[in-house]
């Protein structure tokens, strides 16, 4: 593996954590949403990686990674007995979102120390080839 295919590995890693950590904000931002208009309340959605192939066919490639799906969690939304709630339902619970904020503070650590390390990647990569040049320049 040549040095600048650190960047792409690294920076494939990056573009999928930026995307972890959109989803993230999604989720939290609907934490305590009721049902819509349709009946059914938001439902967190989670981030799936898939290893990728890095590098052109004919050379030897590395692997990097990429989101290949946004999939919605089927587990049914929290219900609170509100029978004075504009949004209750016939028997007067209220259906909210089933976001968990707890997990969702974790998942937003967890892919922000992911990116952070994918740019530290980067730059340690960058510093190393700078300093190789200026061997090569002595």
């Amino acid at each position: 593996m040549s040095m600048f295919q650190i960047f792409n590995v690294s920076g494939s890693a990056v573009s999928a954590q930026s995307q972890r950590l959109n989803v993230v904000a999604s989720n939290l931002a609907n934490a305590d949403t009721v049902a819509g208009p349709d009946g059914e309340a938001y439902k967190a959605r989670q981030v799936v990686f898939q290893t990728a192939l890095m590098g052109a066919a004919n050379d030897i490639g590395s692997a990097g990674v990429k989101v290949s799906a946004i999939s919605e969690d089927q587990t049914p939304g929290r219900r609170v007995h509100d029978p004075k709630h504009p949004k209750a339902d016939a028997e007067g619970y209220v259906t909210y979102s089933n976001v968990n904020s707890v997990e969702e503070m974790v998942n937003m650590i967890s892919a922000s120390r992911s990116y952070q390390n994918n740019i530290e990647v980067m730059s340690t990569a960058k510093n190393l080839l700078l300093k190789t040049l200026q061997m090569g320049q002595s």
